[in-house]
């Protein structure tokens, strides 16, 4: 039979190319020989004609002679180790699902059953060497399901049929399975993608290597939070290793058991027949009770072929052969050649922005080309406000990532609302100095080089409530020009394994793109003294404080902790901090000072003695409580606000506060 006769529905569209006509050459003759031996067995040909299957097998050889690689037929027949019995059948297959005329072979080659299908009992009686084994699920045939054996009440006579994508391959098709690309799609790197720089090209060699001389198959997990970075390695781990990738999101993983199976067996198939990288992006980590979505776990233990894992954090399970690459943002190094391949003209002050630039954020080589460009295009921005223009899209880039994870605090503060002693207002000022000053210590003087651990910069303000440390915050944001974010604790911590520590990495990873100042209000909810390890709660909390303490080490902008209790604060944690300041219950005249200030211009007042005020025993907190509640009532009257308003609105913080207003606090007071 030659190939040529084929009817044309059933040719490849790419026919026309030479190997293309080889291996279907190639494949129809190898059919023809099936043919020949099934009509000697049903009495249809001489028995001299049985020499035509040593013509054919000759023909073959000299087909597989002149192509370029091997047909297809015997690339599936060498990677899955088929005998000459077990060949013969996915020929016989093959043919069945070609040749029109073929059923009615296969009928008179089974003349006492009358099938016109391929069995095993026709294989058994017609194919040299035959073996039962064959349709076994030990042996290939079924166990690469290369073929389907349908239900029967006599297994020997039931039908067997090639498997579709099988089908193609023999055909001379790329190997393509439609029941795996329902589940996963090939991936491709986004638009206008920069090369990868030095540190993650690192990354990237240490995966190809592993790929590449690994004797076990290996899972390689990229963990981080910076998703386009991650995929862009992965595209590129694929391009040198030559591997087409796919991508599979966690949550399409089947939940039922039988369907993994067969997910894992095929793409297990895929890669013998094209090496191929699957690219498993976990979305899900944890549910309920620390659970794993859908079977992920059964699926990363079975698969056994490559496969590169996209995660946030580490996976709470260790399946087996697994490496883990953490995946960061640029280095300081790295975003300042950026920054400076942007901005080729530039002076020496315009140098130094571009330090601090590249020291107080961590962005993407495609977002500093962004902003770069965008200042650039600006005709109408002068070059004296490049410098704020870059600092102000670099700030914004945060903010979009921190919603729903952290509470944005407008920024009104200035030092003048701050009444402190001293002491702890120069501390404030010192940490504005190691904010603007890291690039020159750390990166020019040498420091970072010198000692990576510890270079993060972290305060914890102690003291009473409504001693002023969220103004002190405040102030620091205004006047380094960064943004405040307060972190809900309650939001973030979690009774589930992992959570926190998940929740808590989001946070850093976002907010260190911007810069952005964290404040972790009443951190002693979760930075409290680990406690002795009784069981797996504990081991979970003390956790959670480790992993807090590495990441405030790492985090190159400013962390802001806030307690109104200092002594219940773990002494290892108090040691890993750079500043501690104590917000000290103000005394009457700070409070008198608070007083002064705490109505704003506008406001209309008379009578107010601010030393009188001064006696009220509260914090600046409840002072500026109280001139809210006396604005109103006194706008309520259509009068300015006088000492009697005052006391109305202290009446009402004291009843809130549980407390009762003596006569020393409202001594020598005129009042209405």
């Amino acid at each position: 039979m030659d190939w040529a006769s084929v009817p044309h529905d059933v040719l490849p569209a790419s026919a026309s190319t030479q190997w293309q006509a080889q291996n279907l050459s190639y494949l129809m003759q190898a059919i023809m020989a099936v043919r020949v031996t099934l009509k000697s067995a049903a009495g249809e040909l001489e028995e001299a004609a049985n020499s035509d299957v040593d013509e054919i097998n000759q023909s073959l050889a000299a087909i597989a002679a002149a192509m370029s690689t091997p047909p297809h037929l015997e690339q599936v027949s060498t990677i899955f180790g088929l005998s000459r019995f077990e060949q013969m059948i996915l020929l016989c297959c093959v043919g069945q699902a070609l040749d029109p005329a073929f059923p009615g072979l296969l009928a008179n080659a089974q003349s006492l059953t009358g099938e016109s299908y391929t069995t095993i009992q026709l294989a058994m009686q017609c194919f040299a060497d035959p073996h039962w084994s064959a349709v076994t699920e030990r042996r290939p045939l079924r166990a690469w399901q290369l073929v389907h054996w349908a239900s029967h009440p006599e297994p020997s006579r039931a039908a067997l049929q090639i498997d579709e994508a099988i089908l193609h391959h023999l055909m001379g098709e790329p190997y393509h399975d439609p029941v795996v690309t329902a589940m996963l799609k090939p991936h491709s790197p986004l638009a206008g993608q920069t090369p990868l720089q030095p540190s993650h090209q690192t990354l990237l060699e240490q995966m190809v290597v592993l790929l590449q001389t690994s004797q076990a198959a290996p899972l390689l997990q990229l963990c981080g939070t910076l998703r386009d970075l991650q995929w862009a390695i992965a595209h590129q781990v694929s391009e040198q290793l030559q591997w087409p990738s796919y991508r599979l999101p966690s949550d399409a993983i089947p939940s039922d058991r039988a369907d993994l199976q067969n997910l894992i067996r095929r793409w297990q198939r895929w890669v013998k027949l094209q090496p191929s990288l699957l690219c498993l992006e976990i979305t899900t980590i944890t549910t309920a009770a620390g659970s794993q979505p859908p079977l992920v776990e059964a699926f990363l233990d079975e698969i056994n072929v490559p496969l590169l894992i996209i995660t946030d954090g580490r996976l709470p399970f260790t399946p087996r052969s697994m490496m883990t690459f953490e995946v960061t943002g640029l280095q300081y190094g790295e975003q300042l050649q950026l920054w400076r391949a942007a901005w080729p003209e530039r002076d020496p002050t315009f140098e130094l922005e571009l330090a601090r630039l590249a020291s107080q954020f961590r962005l993407s080589a495609p977002l500093i080309q962004t902003a770069s460009a965008a200042v650039q295009a600006d005709e109408t921005s002068p070059a004296a406000e490049w410098g704020d223009r870059l600092w102000d899209f670099c700030r914004a880039q945060a903010r979009p990532q921190l919603e729903g994870l952290a509470q944005p605090i407008t920024i009104n503060a200035t030092w003048e609302d701050l009444i402190l002693p001293q002491r702890e207002k120069s501390l404030l000022h010192q940490i504005t100095t190691h904010v603007r000053q890291q690039a020159q210590v750390y990166q020019q003087w040498g420091f970072a080089s010198k000692n990576q651990r510890g270079l993060g910069l972290t305060a914890l303000f102690a003291g009473v409530s409504g001693t002023g440390k969220t103004t002190a915050a405040e102030i620091l944001a205004h006047e380094l020009n960064l943004d405040l974010f307060r972190i809900d604790l309650s939001a973030i911590m979690s009774k589930y394994i992992g959570e926190t520590e998940k929740n808590l990495r989001k946070i850093f990873d976002a907010a260190e793109v911007g810069g952005a100042i964290l404040l972790f209000d009443e951190a002693d909810a979760l930075f409290g003294k680990r406690t002795q390890v009784k069981d797996s709660h504990d081991r979970h909390a003390n956790i959670e404080v480790s992993y807090l303490l590495q990441r405030m080490e790492a985090y190159q902008g400013l962390a802001i902790l806030t307690t109104n209790l200092k002594d219940n604060l773990d002494q290892a944690f108090l040691r890993r901090l750079r500043f501690i300041l104590n917000f000290p219950y103000p005394k009457q005249p700070e409070r008198s000072q608070i007083w002064a200030r705490v109505f704003p211009a506008a406001t209309p007042t008379k009578g107010l003695d601010f030393e009188l005020l001064g006696q009220l025993d509260v914090t600046g907190g409840n002072i500026k409580a109280i001139a809210l509640n006396a604005a109103f009532l006194a706008a309520e009257a259509g009068k300015p606000v006088t000492m009697q308003h005052i006391l109305e609105a202290t009446r009402t913080e004291y009843w809130k506060l549980g407390r009762s207003l003596t006569n020393t606090e409202i001594q020598y007071w005129e009042v209405d």
